[in-house]
This record gives C-alpha cells, structure tokens and sequence, in this order.
C-alpha cells in the first residue's frame, strides 16, 4: 500500500551543486544550489532566482563555475546555503577555501571541491514557468586525487546529493552497475 507523504519536492537525490562568481569588487561568492542539472551535453540549468546575489553576478560576469560538493565539505557546502551573500558579503573567506581565476572564463574555480565545470552565461528565464540560468560548459576541471588515468572515479569524489525528505546529505561513492549495458540483459 502507497502513502501520501505531503511533499512536492521528491526527487531524490538532488546534486549538491557549488554556484561560484565574482562580485562587483572581484571578491568570491559562492551558493549552494540542489536545483540544477545538465540540459544538454555541454549546457546547465540552474533553477535560481533573481533575489540570489550570485544570479546578479552571473547576469554582470556572463560567467560562473559549478563544482560537485564532497563530503570533505559539507559544512562549508551547506554554509553556502544558509548564509547569503546580499547579508554577508565576505563569507566566502569565513568559509576558509581558497580558489583560483578560471583560464576560460571570468569565475572562480573553488579549489577543495574536486570537479569543476566552467560556464559561459547563455540566458535567464524567468516568469511561472522560468527555469533560471543556463550556462554553456566551455571547460571542465578534476583534481587528480579523483581521477583513474584519464578518467573520474567517482567514488574518489565522494560527492555529496541532498535528500529533500529529511533535509540530509547522503555521500555516493558505490557503484552498482553500468549504464546503457546492464538493461541488455532483458533484452
């Protein structure tokens, strides 16, 4: 038997998803974002809104970067998210991270988190139906504590993914199968 649980927001599990700019006097702002997702091979969607210091900033850089938050992180990811940078300008250095300019775009690359997409301003979308910012990715980074060769081992990122039911960080890390292959067995 099936219950109803009173809740809209059920998609689990939500990326936990580092949104970083520069402000108008070149200081770092950072937010954390649950709501956002590829829109295509080399696009994000970021549903945010225009109340967000970091979608002004966006709209005035035509830049911003988004890193996968880890679990090495957390409390500084979710401080990312309770605390805004309209009220505290300067909490990206009370985070105690540290980041460097992006070769290919005008945002900063959050050095602890170990995967980094960086993203050319495309649009904003607003109204009832309005999905918020989408970027172009023009380039994506990896620390290489995280990679295998050439590729990401994802369960060396320990990335974090937010569960709206109870307001938790759970890490994933264990992989269970393989996609585009697995399926084939029904076939």
């Amino acid at each position: 038997m099936r219950k109803d649980i009173k809740t809209t927001e059920a998609i689990f599990p939500m990326p936990v998803l580092m949104i970083a700019t520069y402000n108008e006097d070149g200081g770092v702002d950072v937010m954390n974002a649950a709501w956002g997702t590829m829109l295509g091979r080399n696009q994000v969607i970021l549903n945010l809104t225009e109340t967000h210091k970091t979608v002004k900033n966006i709209k005035a850089r035509k830049a911003f970067t988004v890193s996968i938050a880890d679990a090495a992180h957390v409390v500084e990811a979710d401080y990312f998210g309770v605390v805004s940078g309209n009220n505290t300008p300067d909490k990206f250095e009370k985070s105690g991270l540290t980041a460097t300019k992006s070769e290919h775009v005008d945002a900063p690359i959050i050095n602890e988190f170990p995967l980094c997409m960086e993203c050319e301003f495309i649009q904003y979308q607003d109204g009832e139906y309005g999905c918020g910012v989408i970027g172009k990715v023009v380039n994506t980074t990896a620390d290489e504590s995280v990679m295998n060769g050439d590729t990401v081992d994802i369960s060396k990122v320990k990335a974090i993914a937010f569960d709206p039911y109870t307001h938790g960080y759970y890490k994933v890390t264990e992989r269970v199968g393989n996609a585009f292959q697995d399926g084939l067995q029904l076939k």
